[in-house]
Order: C-alpha cells, then sequence, then structure tokens
C-alpha cells in the first residue's frame, strides 16, 4: 500500500474513535434529560468544542488546506453533536444560563465570521490560508488540552484515580495517536503538534492510573463529574 492508502485507512480509524469521544458526554445529557434541570453542570466545554469543530471544519476545506476530508467528515460530526448538547441544555437551562449561551454563542459566530472573512479576502493560497487557520485552531486545541491537569492533580494529591475513567483516558490516548500517525504520513504540523501533546496527556494519565490504582478507595460513593473536565472534545 502506498502513503496516501495508509493515512486513508489511518484518518478512518481516527474518524471512529473521535466519534465515540464526542458521544462520551451523553451519560450527563441523558441524566439532564431525566432530570429535567442541568442541575451544576456547566455548558462552557460544549459550546467551546463547537467552535473548535467549526475551525477545523473551515481548515480541512479544499481551498484552506485540501486533501483533508477526513477531518472536515469528523468535526462536522462533532459540531453536530456538540450543538445537540447546546441545545439541550438550553431548554433545560433557566434564564441566566440561557442568556449565557445565546452570548457565547452569538460571539463565537462573530468570531468564526471573522476569520472566515480575513482567510478568503486578505489571504491567498492555500499555504497561507492554512497558517492562519491552522495555528488558531492549534491555540484552541492546546488551551483544551490543558482541561485534565485539573483531573491529574487531583489524583497525584489523593494517590486515587477514582475520579480519571481508565477508558476515557485510554480513548484519548489512542485517539490522539492515530491523528498524530496521519498528520504524520503527510506531514501536517497543525494536526500534529496539537495531538501530540494529546498523546502525551493521554499517555501521563495511564500513568498516573497504572501507579495509583492499588492506593484507590473504590468503596466512596458521591462520584463528581470529573468526565466534564477531562472530555477531549477537539479531537483533531
Amino acid at each position: 500500500m502506498n502513503t496516501h492508502t495508509i493515512r486513508t485507512i489511518v484518518g478512518i480509524i481516527g474518524n471512529v474513535i473521535s466519534f465515540f469521544l464526542f458521544l462520551s458526554p451523553m451519560p450527563t445529557f441523558i441524566k439532564i434529560w431525566k432530570a429535567k434541570t442541568v442541575m451544576q453542570f456547566k455548558p462552557d466545554p460544549y459550546v467551546v468544542t463547537a467552535l473548535n469543530c467549526a475551525v477545523w471544519v473551515f481548515y480541512g476545506m479544499p481551498f484552506v488546506h485540501p486533501d483533508s476530508l477526513l477531518v472536515v467528515t469528523i468535526n462536522g460530526i462533532g459540531l453536530f453533536i456538540e450543538f445537540l448538547y447546546i441545545i439541550v441544555f438550553y431548554i433545560y437551562s433557566d434564564g441566566p444560563k440561557r442568556k449565557k449561551i445565546s452570548i457565547f454563542l452569538g460571539v463565537e459566530i462573530i468570531l468564526f465570521a471573522i476569520l472566515v472573512f480575513v482567510t478568503l479576502t486578505f489571504l491567498h493560497g492555500t499555504k497561507n490560508r492554512s497558517m492562519l487557520v491552522g495555528i488558531l485552531a492549534v491555540i484552541m486545541n492546546i488551551a483544551m488540552y490543558a482541561s485534565p491537569l485539573t483531573v491529574m492533580r487531583r489524583v497525584i494529591s489523593t494517590k486515587s484515580v477514582k475520579f480519571m475513567p481508565f477508558y476515557l483516558s485510554l480513548a484519548n490516548f489512542c485517539n490522539g495517536g492515530i491523528w498524530f500517525a496521519y498528520a504524520f504520513l503527510k506531514f501536517d504540523p497543525y494536526i500534529l503538534i496539537p495531538n501530540g501533546l494529546g498523546t502525551l496527556s493521554g499517555a501521563i494519565q495511564l500513568i498516573l492510573y497504572a501507579k495509583y490504582y492499588k492506593s484507590t478507595n473504590w468503596d466512596d460513593e458521591g462520584k463528581p463529574n470529573e468526565v466534564e473536565l477531562q472530555r477531549n472534545p477537539d479531537t483533531v
């Protein structure tokens, strides 16, 4: 098989893994739907992830970065899923939270529109367009990869991995690794850098899990929703 075929296969695998990562908050929203209230959950991760997906979809467009169809497909799906989460959040939120969501979404739409306008109006050629959109996407991804640090810090301080889901850590590691390989096969630094960091983050989580598994007290009840803190919504 040639490099293009291998890259396509790797990208398809990445799409599948990323799809299930996008679905990882589903239990939270089932809980919200049953309770008819958002309780103490926050909409911020989903609103931010929606913008992140939109930027990556734009990055993968042929007139910005050619040969990135698989980046467009998974982030397009992710964008749709995140909007479903936001809609559920909006329906079951009170007035102040609805206002906050509306303001955040309005700001995101304006910022995204400015990005599209500047890119298509003032930048000519896919190289320049890829650079601007890619750098912004990398910055957003790196910022989002910082979220598991909260969980890892708690694991180290409590010597307990009870609130760091193993399968989510494993999925994050695999997701980062597969997209790192995808970017490496046809060198794309804007996908390579954030997913390299994501792979490292996932590996550290797995190491911590192995180290502190035996010292974890599994009998305590009342688990906080650490998935909200750890989930990685930009998958690529």
